[in-house]
């Protein structure tokens, strides 16, 4: 009975023990589990604190220069917010094919000039297109030749002139087929460019702040 009650006994500290240490490691894992959890809901704070930080302090995650380019791009207008001054009635066909604007910008002005006289073209005129703002203006010099090869000797030599930088160059083309050429110059450390292009009989050369000439060159129709 005695060596039954020991076995017994023994076995009621085997099965105690065995009870404490489950205790045990089911505590340590409670334990080990609530850390965890708390080291991820840590982390996530800091995660949602820096998103909010990116966007509540200008200079990080918020990019300003797209944002202000983008904002230019939409309010840029394609009319002009002026009226176009009339033309003479008398007009010639060259005077009279001037736009009345290109872009915003407005022709205010035209009047004969004598610019290129040196290469004797039958008509020349001076045309000043605007946007409202004087410092925006693009000053237009045209002028025709009876030949092409009178107007293509003209650009060839007004081209050399031109010093700087060149912004762009190549053919100008009616109907897929090749009319002259044009080039684009603007000096080094100048905010001023200038445009010169031949088309067959015609030479043109605008002038202005470099911005609003490549601009308006490329939407010029003629």
């Amino acid at each position: 009975m005695n060596g039954a009650r020991e076995a017994s006994e023994g076995c009621a500290t085997i099965m105690r023990m065995a009870h404490s240490r489950n205790v045990s490691r089911n505590t340590a894992r409670g334990s080990s589990h609530g850390k965890l959890i708390a080291v991820v809901a840590a982390a996530a704070s800091v995660i949602v604190l820096a998103l909010l930080s990116a966007f509540a302090w200008p200079g990080w995650a918020l990019n300003h220069g797209q944002t202000s380019q983008d904002g230019e791009q939409t309010t840029q207008r394609t009319s002009p917010s002026i009226k176009a001054e009339p033309l003479p009635d008398n007009a010639s066909e060259l005077l009279g094919s001037m736009p009345d604007s290109v872009v915003d910008f407005a022709r205010v002005k035209a009047e004969k000039s004598t610019t290129w006289k040196d290469a004797a073209p039958i008509e020349e005129y001076t045309v000043t297109y605007s946007t409202g703002d004087d410092k925006h203006d693009v000053t237009l010099t045209v002028a025709q030749w009876t030949e092409s090869d009178d107007a293509k000797g003209q650009y060839e030599k007004l081209s050399k002139a031109l010093e700087g930088r060149t912004l762009a160059s190549g053919a100008v083309k009616v109907s897929g087929g090749e009319t002259g050429a044009y080039v684009v110059k603007s000096a080094k450390g100048s905010d001023e460019a200038t445009a010169l292009w031949r088309n067959d009989t015609v030479v043109f050369q605008a002038s202005g702040a470099k911005e609003d000439v490549q601009r308006f060159y490329p939407k010029f129709p003629l």
